[in-house]
């Protein structure tokens, strides 16, 4: 009887394909704003080159392609180009580049996932950070857990979905940032019951006094002036954001992963924005399964076992941090729309004898919302006891 094959899943935690030493041309960059540090195993060559490069990917190709003619002449015909590089500054473009363009299989390291020495002064260098690299890589391609992880490579269209939503995030926040600028200048000035946010609020700032009776002194005038001007472009902006995105469901509601966000804003509860966010920050990538999906989201915990000492240290933050700031507000908000789900018994069932737990158990509650929001946009499966909108 033959038994059967076990499904492998690739977890980005090691390469599934065999590598053979001989044939296989691997190289490492080191990679900063000013130049680039390319180390390499040529199969035939003795010597482990290595070379500083200006950030210019012709040259990098044309290094590879110099390693591989060196190969070559010592008798070692070069099947498969394996170049590697951490997740940084640079983002993922010359992954795409290298593999669409020029056929080189190109990965992105986790740089977190790359065990350094534990001394409290440890030398570090360009030329010592690319051995670490190599060393983790040769492991990851040996088909060896534990090395290093790679990184997804998105594509330039899964990259350009997330710039709204993180774009109206960054605006949202300078909004904020200076009407706490401008409520701070009128307390200095003793003047408390003005809304600036209003929208006839720069006209009226002539009428305001001081308790003094006084105007407003002219340079603070002026300030407030621009600060009120520059808070209407912000808000304009992130109105625009907005109109920008709700055409584009309409207009293609079922493209891509519009219909993920129109479901997930069938949530009551969930608006367009969080929907949007987590369409695009975690529920539309290929997660293996619950458990990927809450470590993504640094929503799992961080214990520190050693003999008989046992505790936790919280959460890991180790994932999206976007993801699990948006979830731990979607948590207490789901709590009050959704008061008879299931999960919302399940919080209320354990922090009903023990108020002091409610901080700590809505991070549990977090977690499981966002699997239960990650089946729900994957397989349809509506969380038990959680009321939906009527479909457009």
């Amino acid at each position: 009887m033959t038994k059967p094959k076990t499904k492998t899943v690739n977890d980005f935690s090691r390469c599934l394909d065999p590598l053979d030493m001989d044939a296989t041309l691997i190289a490492v960059i080191e990679m900063s704003q000013s130049s680039w540090l390319v180390a390499g195993i040529v199969p035939g060559v003795e010597r482990q080159p290595l070379k500083k490069l200006a950030i210019d990917e012709h040259a990098l190709l044309s290094l590879l392609n110099r390693w591989r003619a060196e190969a070559e002449k010592n008798g070692h015909r070069i099947t498969r180009a394996a170049v590697a590089f951490e997740a940084g500054y640079d983002g993922f473009w010359l992954a795409r580049w290298l593999t669409a363009a020029q056929g080189i299989e190109a990965h992105v390291i986790h740089a977190s996932s790359v065990a350094v020495t534990r001394e409290h002064r440890r030398a570090k260098t360009d030329r010592l950070d690319t051995e670490l690299l190599k060393r983790g890589f040769l492991g990851w391609l040996r088909g060896e857990r534990g090395h290093c992880k790679m990184v997804a490579v998105p594509t330039l269209a899964e990259e350009d979905a997330k710039r709204p939503s993180r774009e109206r995030e960054t605006l949202v926040g300078e909004a904020s940032r200076i009407i706490t600028r401008i409520k701070a200048a009128f307390v200095r000035l003793g003047i408390r019951s003005f809304n600036p946010k209003l929208k006839a609020a720069a006209a009226r700032l002539e009428t305001l006094r001081t308790p003094e009776g006084e105007p407003i002194p002219p340079n603070t005038l002026a300030a407030l002036k621009r600060d009120l001007e520059r808070h209407q472009i912000v808000k304009k902006q992130i109105r625009e954001i907005e109109q920008t995105r709700l055409e584009l469901l309409e207009k293609a509601p079922a493209k891509g992963p519009h219909a993920m966000v129109l479901l997930l804003a069938r949530v009551i509860g969930i608006g367009v924005e969080t929907a949007d966010m987590l369409v695009q920050e975690v529920l539309s990538r290929n997660m293996r399964d619950r458990r990927a999906v809450a470590r993504y989201a640094g929503l799992t915990g961080s214990p520190n076992e050693s003999g008989a000492k046992r505790r936790e240290k919280g959460l890991a933050r180790s994932g999206n941090a976007r993801v699990r700031h948006g979830m731990i507000q979607l948590a207490w908000r789901f709590l009050l729309f959704q008061k008879d789900s299931a999960l919302a018994q399940w919080y209320r069932q354990r922090t009903a004898d023990a108020p002091s737990t409610r901080k700590r158990l809505v991070v549990a509650l977090a977690r499981k919302l966002l699997i239960a929001l990650w089946r729900l946009a994957r397989d349809g499966v509506v969380p038990a006891g959680v009321r939906l909108r009527p479909a457009a």
